[in-house]
């Protein structure tokens, strides 16, 4: 089961789910438009892993960039160089309280 990593952020992932699919699941702050590679609004740069595109993406990338929109996790670790503040924001609520 190959690991998503966003600066101290980790979550999982299975090999054959779109990865722009896991990033919202996750509820990560990430621009997209056209989910099928064309336009490039989703590129993000990578610091180490593989992904396997579905669908040949038309928008250029760079060697160390992906599209997640078109594409699934192929290595161990995929390590995203993504701001931390694209991260979903907790806010407190008196259900996820200690009691103490």
């Amino acid at each position: 089961m190959p690991f998503i990593h966003i600066g101290n952020t980790f979550f999982s992932a299975t090999k054959d789910d779109n990865l722009l699919e896991v990033l919202e699941r996750e509820k990560i702050n990430i621009d997209y438009q056209c989910r099928n590679g064309y336009c490039g609004a989703c590129r993000v740069k990578v610091n180490r892993g593989e992904v396997n595109y579905t669908k040949q993406p038309l928008a250029y990338t760079s060697p160390n960039e992906i599209l997640p929109c078109c594409c699934t996790v192929k290595s161990a670790d995929l390590i995203l160089d993504m701001d931390e503040n694209v991260l979903p924001q907790h806010q407190d609520d008196d259900d996820n309280r200690l009691p103490f």
